[in-house]
């Protein structure tokens, strides 16, 4: 699986709207400067993260963005999907519409599950957890096995 910059950079800008007190308005250029993301990207971002609810904006010389909710109910993946669509597809498709013949029928289950273990890490993990460290214990499990930090 490949992280997209797009992604990479929502949630970051994320995670620093996560440390601005709750209400609290904060800049694009201040987003951008705090986690030195190019600030036309980053707006781009921003509009489709206000698209998903995930965000509020305020315009004018007092405007910025700020979390729509509290960091504890916003799941990274949902700022995962807000900027590049379902967590896992496979060649455009959703894992449980593919089919195949022969040798390859039960791919699909190995798709669904991927995007199962995705699940359970990306909604299992609130930007509030990510921001503290206070990750949960499966995710923490899964980044502890013995070869998880190791290139293959």
């Amino acid at each position: 699986m490949e992280i997209s910059a797009k992604t990479e950079y929502a949630v970051r800008a994320m995670l620093q709207l996560s440390d601005a007190a709750q209400g609290t308005l904060v800049t694009t250029e201040n987003l951008a400067t705090a986690q030195g993301l190019p600030r036309k990207f980053l707006e781009s971002i921003l509009a489709e993260l206000r698209r998903a609810g995930l965000v509020m904006s305020t315009q004018g010389p007092r405007g910025g963005y700020c979390l729509a909710r509290p960091a504890s109910e916003i799941a990274v993946g949902d700022v995962f999907r807000a900027v590049d669509g379902p967590l896992a597809e496979v060649r455009g498709r959703r894992p449980q519409d593919t089919t195949y013949d022969g040798v390859a029928h039960h791919l699909p289950v190995l798709w669904v599950a991927v995007r199962s273990s995705l699940r359970h890490v990306l909604d299992g993990t609130s930007l509030a957890q990510l921001r503290s460290g206070d990750l949960p214990a499966s995710v923490q499990e899964l980044a502890d096995i013995h070869d998880a930090w190791d290139n293959r």
